[in-house]
């Protein structure tokens, strides 16, 4: 009997009419199933759009005042997204929402009020205190429980959680371990925050100002605003006034409006245009009427009484935590005793690294964001 590999080697072989039948079948066959796939691929595409518009229709053009609000506001403080609104809305009405944001803040820190506690300053810190519940310019009552520094870094990370938002909060005891870092210079190319700890090598970090982003689509490297860096203008210096936070020769954390003339006057050593500025001098700055805002990641900086520095961030576009509003940040900041705290650049740009590792969620779909500036904390000496 032959075998049917003695025709392997036999020129003249042709396979059957039954084979090349059936390697035809086998291919329409397969052609079949792929055609049949990208089909159900596609449908279940479209029924997912189409469901997503109906439910921004029923949004949009629903009886719900706050809800139209919160969605647009959410919808503006993206990068890629602003459009969307205006889909469903009128550009007047969409305009409306916009202009009902928070204001800018009109009064500016009054350094008085954080006295650093220089004990704390150093290495070996563990059981340090953390005040909770601070009202007011920090005279009130307040609770005062134990900070668990196993490692004796001065650095704890705690997880802070709300109706819609999870997220952490970094608190850094020694205040002068904070300063900014920037790419080596402002108008090229941004660096990753992860570049930024490599660059400096720094121990944590989060992510600072705004920067000019077209379309969504910016490279980073160009800061929005005014930036300070070692007491010096190095961005913006031709600005007025605006939102600003960052750090004095001291350490303590400036919030509020200032002009480039009035941020050296206060010996601003650190700084970054963004905002709003949600507490001054213990006083939260949606008293006079509520923070309008969406819900988003979110970054914030403040600073107790005692000097500690107050480090949020708040993950985001997750099923888990879709985000926090600014009053969401208010929140948290008093309940951890702020008396001073800003606002800072969050959506995609959200981050916060502790040992080289990320500690939140990055809400962006391509990594890491090149940012022009961030908020790095010094290794202990």
């Amino acid at each position: 009997m032959s075998d049917y590999r003695d025709h392997l080697s036999d020129p003249t072989y042709e396979p059957s009419r039954t084979t090349a039948k059936s390697s035809k079948r086998k291919k329409k066959k397969t052609l079949r199933t792929i055609k049949r796939t990208l089909l159900v691929v596609v449908t279940t595409l479209m029924l997912v759009i189409i469901s997503l518009l109906g439910v921004l229709f029923t949004v949009f053009r629903g009886p719900s005042e706050s809800m139209r609000r919160l969605v647009t506001l959410s919808f503006y403080e993206t990068s890629a997204m602003k459009w969307v609104p205006g889909l469903f809305m009128p550009a007047e009405q969409v305009e409306g929402y916009i202009s009902s944001r928070a204001e800018a803040a009109v009064s500016v820190t009054n350094t008085d009020l954080i006295q650093i506690d220089t004990t704390h300053t150093g290495v070996g810190l563990h059981g340090y205190t953390q005040i909770r519940g601070q009202e007011g310019n920090g005279s009130g009552d307040a609770e005062v429980v134990s900070d668990p520094d196993a490692d004796g870094d001065g650095i704890i990370i705690e997880e802070v959680n709300g109706p819609t938002y999870s997220g952490y909060m970094m608190i850094v005891q020694d205040p002068t371990r904070l300063f900014l870092g920037t790419p080596e210079k402002f108008g090229d190319e941004g660096l990753t925050i992860y570049e930024m700890v490599e660059k400096y090598e720094c121990v944590a970090a989060i992510n600072g100002g705004g920067f000019i982003d077209p379309n969504g689509t910016g490279n980073g490297g160009l800061p929005d605003g005014i930036v300070v860096n070692e007491g010096v203008i190095v961005n913006g210096a031709d600005e007025g006034p605006q939102d600003m936070v960052g750090f004095d020769d001291r350490g303590i954390l400036l919030v509020g409006r200032m002009s480039p003339e009035e941020c050296m006057e206060m010996h601003m050593q650190y700084g970054v245009h963004f905002g709003p500025s949600l507490i001054i001098d213990g006083v939260p700055q949606n008293d006079s009427g509520e923070f309008f805002s969406g819900v988003n990641p979110r970054t914030a900086i403040g600073q107790r009484s005692d000097g500690a520095v107050l480090m949020l961030v708040i993950d985001g576009r997750q099923i888990y935590s879709p985000g926090a509003t600014l009053v969401d940040l208010v929140d948290v900041m008093l309940e951890y005793g702020a008396v001073n705290a800003s606002n800072l650049d969050g959506g995609s740009s959200t981050m916060m690294i502790y040992n080289g590792e990320l500690v939140n969620h990055c809400a962006s779909v391509i990594g890491p964001r090149k940012i022009p500036t961030c908020f790095l904390v010094r290794p202990q000496e």
